[in-house]
């Protein structure tokens, strides 16, 4: 049985007569002679055992029959195009797709310069940012749900395979709001005065244990919210106390909108990470690993944004992303959010 298959010629030709509209011009356009374009469309009708082309005007035009296979053509054309592409991509070192999870505390503003050199590439590779707490951001490399992770905090876990370097030690400052009964209060504070206020923690997005929860202590009620951003809002709000990336809120505490209290048990600076596992080293993740060795997006990304400021992005939407040497090294800490 003849298979109904089209060949790449067949493909080329559907589309040139469906664009053209006339066998001269698809004969043109295709670089043949009018008489074998035509001999190539009565074969189609033959194979089709179908009428798929309207010979009866000026204008050739396709039947209902014709514009169905010139649609499928068109399609299969786009689709046989992706492959070629898809093929080469890989085939020159660069991935298919490249997954990058993101602890919730890197904000996805910062990366959004990064990502529009890495579009200038042209490389074909899907981009894929998503974000994840604490745990949740090791976890996603381990169980194969990011090819690389930006910002993960605590020590790296035993995963196969992982390499990794330090992106720059996160600051924090004990902060509450101006109306807040502890800002009034002594410094510094104690544990037992602390432990009287509600907590405001970022939740872990742990999918297989129950997750870190730091900055609690014994007996403290807390709030749990998504996002550092979140957590900001709610301690300027009134609705808790913890602990805050210097960075982040440096304008809403020299504005007095939060009020920074020193504590008997300070908080060391927390170290943030760049990881991905060594079976998927392709040249998009060199590329992005290039970057976030840079010391100056690293420390930016790092700082984040300071929300209390009219408009935190213009200095980094100029600033793109920058071409320096390796971070060097930074103090390890197991605490958290």
């Amino acid at each position: 049985m003849e298979s109904n298959m089209l060949s790449e010629d067949e493909l080329a030709l559907l589309e040139a007569i469906r664009e053209t509209g006339s066998l001269s011009r698809a004969a043109v356009r295709l670089g043949k002679a009018v008489s074998t374009v035509s001999h190539a469309a009565r074969q189609l009708e033959t194979r089709f055992d179908a009428l798929l082309f309207d010979r009866r005007r000026y204008r050739l035009q396709l039947t209902p029959a014709g514009q169905v296979l010139a649609d499928e053509a068109a399609r299969l054309m786009l689709d046989m195009s992706r492959m070629t592409q898809r093929v080469r991509q890989i085939a020159s070192g660069w991935e298919d797709r490249l997954w990058i999870v993101t602890d919730e505390i890197i904000e996805f503003e910062l990366l959004m310069p990064v990502i529009r050199s890495f579009d200038a590439l042209d490389s074909g590779v899907q981009l894929r940012v998503t974000h994840e707490v604490l745990s949740g951001t090791w976890e996603a490399l381990r169980d194969g749900r990011a090819d690389l992770i930006v910002g993960a905090t605590n020590e790296p876990p035993a995963i196969p395979g992982l390499h990794w370097f330090e992106l720059g030690t996160i600051e924090w400052v004990f902060a509450v709001a101006a109306r807040h009964p502890l800002s009034s209060v002594e410094e510094p504070l104690r544990r037992e005065q602390i432990r009287e206020h509600r907590a405001v923690v970022v939740a872990d997005s742990s999918r297989t244990t129950a997750g870190r929860v730091y900055g609690v202590i014994g007996g403290q009620t807390s709030l749990a919210v998504p996002t550092m951003q979140a957590k900001i809002l709610a301690q300027r709000a009134g609705l808790g106390v913890g602990w805050l990336p210097r960075q982040s809120v440096a304008s809403l505490l020299k504005r007095g909108e939060l009020v920074e209290k020193t504590t008997v048990d300070p908080r060391e600076p927390t170290v943030s990470y760049v990881a991905w596992r060594s079976d998927r080293e392709g040249r998009a993740l060199q590329w992005w690993l290039e970057q976030l060795r840079q010391p100056r997006l690293a420390k930016r990304l790092v700082h984040g944004v300071d929300r209390g400021t009219a408009n935190p992005l213009a200095a980094d939407e100029e600033e793109g992303a920058q071409t320096k040497p390796a971070l060097g090294k930074a103090r390890k800490s197991m605490s958290s959010r």
